[in-house]
């Protein structure tokens, strides 16, 4: 390597900066993170246009051009039915679910005083237990104990005032985040053929051509990744919840057609989604048949494990390009470190470095 003047510059700015970062990272994390808070909103709105940008594509390829109608006109369209397309999806989700789930609830309270009554009828019986009960009673100091609640009571009812006022101020902090998100969003998808020529243009002008191919490369791949990566996942969910809902019915589960499209629209969260549904559906089913919910458990942890190890590393994994056993590790490993969203983000960022390094290897070992 030729160290020259311009290449020594770098290395001394780029060590200087390091410093600096190392030096002052306190203060260097709490200004990156003003600044990340203060573009919260435009990150959230470029991650709702990228989203809608697949199905506004949908829309305009396979609909409306079919239509004759002007560009900016055929966009708006394309917008407004991307919008409509994603609220229908949540509010049939909704009307399914949260009907039964009240009615549900409902049983479930208006069975506890019987299943109360039951218990203490049994614990009455139990006379051994019933002396031990009266013993504890009798030495129970009622002064000290009542003090120790009316004071926990004075001092949540200033915690409650306080964290009253903080929910009213983080909804509207969120309203507006979302709001201002989803203006960002529309603006973003309405100009986002000029924005990609305003972009590249500035690219051309300011980047090495070498170092701009090689961005716009990584850019790509990481693009076609994380696009087949939403397809493939949303397919998924669809395959899980109608099979939830078809062995519902062959084994006479209740609410077979709620649980499944609950279970189907959590399934867009890597692996745990089915469980978050799970949850819900086993409270549904055992306000009916608390031997049915048991056997609902069983049998959506045996669904899981076929969706986790089959059905997931074939559908996702294939329309990414990423073996199944690396899908498994990904999601294990961004899973404990970032949560649930580390499970969203993970796979298609490790589908893109796959990719990359798959391809550097091959061009590398191409013989000469």
């Amino acid at each position: 390597m030729k160290w020259d003047k311009q290449m020594c510059l770098r290395v001394g700015v780029t060590a200087f900066l390091l410093y600096l970062a190392v030096s002052y990272w306190p203060l260097a994390a709490n200004a990156a993170g003003l600044v990340f808070g203060a573009a919260m909103p435009l990150l959230l709105g470029c991650g709702i246009a990228y989203l809608l940008n697949i199905i506004m594509t949908g829309w305009e390829k396979y609909v409306l051009g079919r239509l004759k109608l002007g560009a900016v006109l055929k966009r708006i369209v394309s917008i407004l039915l991307s919008f409509l397309s994603v609220l229908l999806i949540v509010f049939l989700v909704v009307r399914f679910v949260v009907p039964e789930l009240v009615t549900c609830i409902r049983l479930l309270v208006r069975e506890i005083p019987g299943m109360l009554e039951d218990v203490f009828r049994r614990l009455g019986e139990d006379s051994d237990l019933m002396a031990w009960i009266e013993k504890q009673i009798a030495g129970f100091d009622w002064e000290e104990n009542i003090s120790r609640i009316v004071s926990v009571v004075l001092s949540g009812v200033t915690n409650v005032m306080g964290s009253f006022v903080s929910v009213i101020s983080r909804t509207i902090s969120t309203t507006v985040t979302i709001s201002v998100a989803v203006i960002f969003s529309v603006y973003l998808l309405i100009g986002k053929e000029k924005l990609l020529r305003q972009a590249d243009l500035l690219g051309h002008t300011y980047i090495r051509k070498k170092t701009y191919d090689k961005i716009l490369y990584v850019l790509g791949t990481m693009n076609d990744c994380f696009r087949s990566y939403i397809v493939g996942q949303c397919t998924e969910a669809v395959i899980l919840g109608v099979l939830c809902m078809i062995g519902m019915r062959l084994f006479g589960f209740p609410y077979a057609t709620s649980v499944g499209s609950l279970i189907g629209f959590t399934a867009l969260i890597p692996v745990a989604g089915a469980y978050i549904g799970a949850a819900t559906g086993f409270i549904m089913i055992l306000a009916v048949s608390p031997l049915k919910a048991v056997l609902f458990i069983v049998y959506i942890v045996v669904l899981q494990q076929l969706e986790s190890n089959l059905i997931y590393p074939r559908v996702v994994g294939a329309s990414i390009g990423l073996p199944g056993i690396w899908v498994l590790a990904t999601i294990t490993v961004f899973g404990g470190i970032m949560g649930i969203g580390g499970m969203l983000i993970g796979v298609p960022l490790a589908a893109t470095a796959y990719r990359l390094i798959r391809d550097d290897v091959s061009r590398r070992n191409l013989p000469e």
